[in-house]
């Protein structure tokens, strides 16, 4: 089978292009002996299947990077290349475009973003381009489908470059006569868009547009995870799912074992999907009502921001900050798909430069961005308070990421490359594609949270039943109520986080603590062991001795942090 190849820029619709190239039959894959991924997918070509790689974005293949080292390696294996050139930004992408037409692979150029050129006042000459460059170029639109069936139509004509080899100082030149002979500016007035722009990077708006989107994204999520529960998924588990699982329990009323594995506990002779702990009551209740409305209106927010270009321009604005704790702004997209989950967040790392970045970037991470399974506990427990007791929690992991990363940049050897980043125009999405991404993601963590889900709850539910709890409570008593306050029955739910933060929350429910109480919990177990899905992909990517590593951080840490609480709440 045939291999083609889709390569560019950063931020240049070449993921939306390939979403519309291969429909729905993606994968995501590793390249051999790395962590690198790409996306994987299939495109029929008159009658013959072809697989189509999505390579990590790069601005040259001359790597600094192990994602644009796979990226080099990959284009030496394919059989045709498409480079996805950005029309908007011509000049700057036709550097990558000259080194591949050096390489001398059959290839094609698909000038995307053709339909943005004219609202920019920019017109080229496609024509003049392709005569220029000796390969065929097809201008598109990934966004709206523009010039897509050309493209799939004129893959047979891709050809090899006939570009010899130059100095960087000789390509640009080549490219600035090329930019002269096709490329025409004129005059026009400033979009809104274009206004907002300018305005979203500017230090003084950029940090309060920054703010404003902040806190109306932690509002939308809120709004939108608290309505899908009480509208939604609650009347549906008390009305629908609720009375089956009744007249199942009837119906294992001589089996007991096997009703409290399935069903668990009946409390007060009634299912208690909080309490019950079983594998149809409290496993499916806190992954699909707790915790999936606030991981659907996350992801929703995420790729809207996502895909209208704003990422890259908080990336900026932080940059500053960033190099305090030893990174550069980019590090802001995997602490913000942290957010969401911390093992897309660590993976997502790979986009920094250096293992020390990595590892700084993985370690805040871990112990200071609470996932949203998490976040939905939080708000659960402590909403109902106030949100001054939600907002008190994030200020103390806010703290605390900043003071841990200070202090790594300062412990660890090597420096904070300076940041690199092009910045995409501002451009609605297509949400039928954003609705796509936002369900493969969504896909993804409902496929890889649940069986750990089942997996905690029995494993709670068995050790309720040989009434371990009461030893192991016992043990931890006089840490947790003379350092953190809390009684000797939350030692198990601190255990039970190391499986998943969301149940091990959700086991705090019945102990009625007081919200001084409270809120140390959720700090105390955002801060402790990862969840065991982080902890794996951590010692994947970064090997057993930095994991050692963080463990011994992380111990450090939430010991101060919960120990420091209790003495000033108290």
């Amino acid at each position: 089978m045939k291999k083609i190849v889709l390569i560019g820029n950063p931020n240049v619709g070449k993921s939306v292009l390939f979403s519309r190239l291969t429909g729905v039959r993606v994968l995501v894959s590793n390249y051999p002996g790395t962590t690198v991924e790409f996306l994987e997918g299939y495109v029929n070509i008159d009658g013959e299947q072809m697989k189509i790689l999505d390579l990590p974005g790069t601005y040259s293949l001359e790597p600094n990077a192990p994602a644009e080292e796979v990226a080099v390696k990959m284009i030496e294996e394919a059989d045709l290349v498409i480079n996805v050139v950005d029309a908007t930004n011509l000049e700057r992408n036709l550097y990558l475009t000259m080194t591949l037409l050096e390489q001398r692979r059959p290839m094609i150029i698909a000038l995307n973003m053709f339909d943005d050129i004219k609202h920019r006042g920019i017109s080229i000459d496609v024509a003049k381009l392709e005569d220029l460059l000796g390969v065929s170029v097809a201008p598109t639109s990934g966004i709206t489908g523009l010039g897509i069936k050309q493209l799939k139509e004129r893959l047979v004509e891709a050809k090899p470059g006939q570009f010899d080899r130059g100095t960087h100082q000789e390509r640009w030149q080549k490219i600035g006569d090329i930019i002269d002979k096709v490329q025409q500016l004129s005059h026009r007035h400033h979009t809104l868009f274009e206004i907002l722009e300018d305005a979203s990077v500017n230090h003084a708006w950029g940090v309060a547009i920054a703010i404003f989107i902040i806190a109306f994204s932690f509002k939308t999520v809120r709004f939108l995870g608290e309505g899908l529960i009480k509208y939604v998924l609650e009347p549906f588990f008390q009305l629908v799912y609720k009375p089956v699982l009744e007249s199942f329990s009837i119906y294992l009323q001589n089996k007991p074992f096997l009703h409290n594995i399935l069903l668990g506990r009946m409390i007060d002779n009634n299912i208690d999907f909080e309490k019950s702990m079983g594998l149809l009551t409290t496993a499916p209740y806190i992954e699909f009502v707790i915790v999936l409305p606030y991981i659907f209106a996350f992801y929703l927010l995420l790729s809207f921001l996502e895909d209208i270009g704003y990422m890259p321009r908080l990336a900026l604005l932080l940059d500053n900050i960033m190099h305090r704790l030893g990174l550069h702004g980019f590090a802001i997209i995997p602490i913000l798909l942290g957010f969401g989950c911390n093992v897309p967040g660590i993976i997502a790392t790979r986009i920094l430069e250096s293992k020390r970045e990595r590892f700084i970037a993985s370690t805040i991470i871990s112990i200071g961005v609470p996932c949203a399974a998490l976040q939905a506990m939080i708000f659960g427990m402590l909403g109902k308070f106030g949100a001054r007791y939600v907002i008190a929690v994030y200020l103390v992991l806010f703290s605390v990421w900043l003071f841990l990363g200070a202090a790594l940049n300062r412990l660890l050897k090597g420096y904070s490359p300076e940041l690199f980043i092009e910045i995409p125009p501002y451009r609605w999405p297509d949400f039928k594609l954003l609705f796509k991404k936002m369900f493969l993601r969504i896909k993804g963590f409902v496929v890889d949270a649940l069986p750990i889900v089942l997996l905690s709850v029995l494993i709670i539910n068995l050790l309720q039943q040989i009434e371990l709890f009461e030893s192991i409570s016992q043990f931890f008593a006089p840490l947790l109520n003379k350092v953190f306050g809390l009684p000797k029955e939350a030692a198990w739910a601190l255990i039970v986080g190391f499986l998943r933060k969301d149940i091990a929350v959700g086991m705090l429910i019945p102990l009625k603590l007081t919200v001084k109480q409270m809120m140390i919990a959720c700090v105390v177990l955002s801060m402790s062991f990862p969840c065991v899905a982080t902890f794996i992909i951590f010692l994947k990517e970064l090997g057993p001795r930095r994991l050692f590593q963080a463990v011994l951080i992380t111990l450090s840490i939430t010991f101060l942090g919960g120990a420091t609480m209790n003495f000033f709440l108290h």
